[in-house]
């Protein structure tokens, strides 16, 4: 006790520097892994990029340079596959009427990720690490699980994109479990070219963007779609004549967006850059310039997005099954059959509006949506990758090689892709695309909750905690986006018609609303509601003294030196 006082007090006394005056979380660093200290080990931030100076400016072009490139790797999640594929449906399914949801979706996505990346930025540590340590061991353990289960589900989801991509650029030659036997080696190659440097590293991940959004604007000039219902269905916030089938188009669009492992991942790469976390003028900066990357790399994206909604919409909407039939036949396309000779309303995915896109506009605008997906699928799948070894190494103080890391994701991943590859057809493959999303939205809270925990707790975050507007805007925001990503789930579920499902459904459900709750519970506690802080003096969790626990994680050197 007398040397944790006296520790305290070290604390209290620590002198000021470069003006400010140091504190807890200005010396935490990162777990240390005694595998990492025996032998070298190979990660993102082998190197940190340097911030030019720049004194007494109120921006510089400079220096948002050196600070873009985690947004833009970021952004990457709300590109990828499963993003695309509920862009079309929604264009096909409901014209331009949802733009406005894709709008609001991305503009809540960028708030949360301004979260994560004011967590990096303050304290040094990302949000699986903060977890770690702020959180006992069972609640990380599930924690931990629920999260590798969304990066799961996500690389399953690009990798059946990856493997569409390539049986349309072969024209079918590749078979769809050939693609996806081919995305487990190309993914190795990718990720070995940080090796060449880290800005090389962002600099190929904007090349991948760019032809995203060379691809898909190419087929959005080619439909010409009407600019004027493109502005309206954006603006304005109503969906005149839509049904139950739109509505869950608008419901499958937030769950798109927004995603968990994406919150851990953005929180993790800001510490690439060189930044003095005991200087509150250099954090502040650094806040500001990554809101500001983040914020020109989702309206890319957001752009992107756009497009393949706006052709859909403007070309599919309300098409007949009948009507492309009878497209693809005049063409002479070896497809006719996927498109039942019916009046029902056209349904489309990934695969089947390549198909749709070569009937009507020729063999150039399905090989240039191929290669459109292909950069979407691998693109994501790398930072998927990456994402997957910060939860390791955060949650777990676990410290693999990358090569290791990306072996067993790629095989728990592809395992079951790879036989709906081989024994089923692409009709299966592209349904999987639902049940995915939907274990991606039941671990939405996972990602959320937690990252408004600790960004409004001042022993964390010190002066850039969250303030009151923060707090109570960003608990509206994550409840209603955890309602509707339930809602979505609600459907789902109740669409397979089993009683037995609904049985397992119901008792998965009780174990995971209690966890729910008492992420929820500590989460209010942070948020200043000290009724429910009736447990504060026990072991559990940030509901503890959040200055002591941090305490014992400090780096001894740093305390001795003070």
């Amino acid at each position: 006790m007398e040397g944790t006082r006296h520790e305290k007090s070290k604390l209290k006394d620590s002198p000021q520097e470069n003006g400010v005056h140091t504190n807890q979380y200005s010396s935490i660093s990162p777990p240390a892994s005694p595998v990492a200290q025996d032998e070298p080990f190979s990660t993102y931030f082998e190197e940190r990029v340097p911030i030019p100076d720049s004194e007494n400016q109120l921006f510089s072009f400079r220096k948002l340079w050196a600070f873009t490139g985690p947004g833009f790797l970021m952004s990457i999640a709300y590109l990828d596959p499963g993003n695309i594929e509920s862009d079309l449906q929604s264009g096909a399914a409901a014209g331009f009427k949802l733009l406005w949801v894709l709008l609001v979706s991305t503009i809540i996505g960028l708030l949360l990720q301004r979260l994560a990346a004011r967590l990096g930025v303050v304290t040094g540590m990302h949000l699986a690490e903060v977890c770690n340590r702020q959180y006992s061991t069972v609640p990380r353990i599930i924690l931990w699980l629920m999260v590798e289960l969304a990066i799961i589900g996500s690389d399953m989801q690009e990798v059946i994109g990856c493997a569409i991509a390539l049986n349309l650029l072969s024209v079918g030659r590749i078979p769809l479990w050939g693609g996806v036997l081919i995305t487990i080696t190309d993914t190795f190659v990718f990720l070995f070219l940080d090796k060449y440097g880290l800005r090389k590293l962002e600099a190929f991940f904007g090349f991948l963007i760019t032809v995203m959004a060379v691809s898909f604007g190419y087929e959005y000039v080619l439909v010409k779609p009407d600019q004027g219902e493109l502005l309206k269905g954006m603006f304005v916030p109503y969906c005149a004549g839509c049904g139950p089938v739109q509505l869950e188009q608008a419901v499958g669009i937030v769950g798109a967006v927004i995603m968990p492992h994406n919150i851990y991942l953005h929180s993790a790469l800001v510490k690439s850059r060189e930044v003095d976390r005991k200087n509150k003028k250099e954090v502040k900066e650094a806040n500001k310039y990554f809101f500001i990357e983040s914020t020109i790399a989702l309206f890319v994206s957001f752009l992107i997005n756009v497009f393949v909604v706006a052709v859909f919409a403007q070309a599919f909407y309300n098409k007949s099954n009948i009507e492309v039939n009878a497209e693809c036949n005049a063409t002479g396309s070896p497809h006719t059959d996927l498109f039942p000779l019916n009046n029902n309303t056209l349904e489309v995915d990934i695969y089947k509006g390549g198909i749709v896109l070569g009937c009507f506009f020729g063999p150039a605008a399905l090989y240039i949506w191929a290669i459109g997906i292909l950069a979407a699928g691998q693109s994501s799948t790398m930072t998927g990758t990456y994402s997957g070894q910060f939860v390791m190494e955060g949650f777990l103080n676990l410290r693999w090689s990358r090569f290791a890391r990306v072996l067993l994701t790629r095989s728990i991943a592809i395992t079951p892709t790879l036989l709906v590859a081989i024994f089923q057809d692409v009709q299966h493959l592209t349904g999987m695309n639902d049940f995915l999303n939907v274990l991606q939205s039941l671990q939405l809270p996972f990602a959320l909750i937690p990252i408004l925990t600790f960004t409004s707790l001042k022993s964390i975050m010190n002066d850039f905690a969250n303030g009151l507007g923060w707090k109570i805007s960003g608990g509206i925001l994550i409840l209603g986006v955890c309602a509707i990503n339930m809602y979505f789930v609600i459907v789902y579920v109740t669409s397979l018609n089993s009683v037995v499902l609904y049985v397992l459904a119901a008792l998965i459900s009780v174990a995971y609303l209690a966890f729910v709750a008492y992420l929820a519970w500590h989460c209010l506690v942070a948020l200043g509601v000290s009724c429910l802080d009736c447990c504060s003096r026990m072991q559990l969790g940030v509901s503890r003294h959040t200055d002591m626990y941090l305490l014992n994680d400090m780096d001894s050197n740093t305390l001795a030196d003070r």
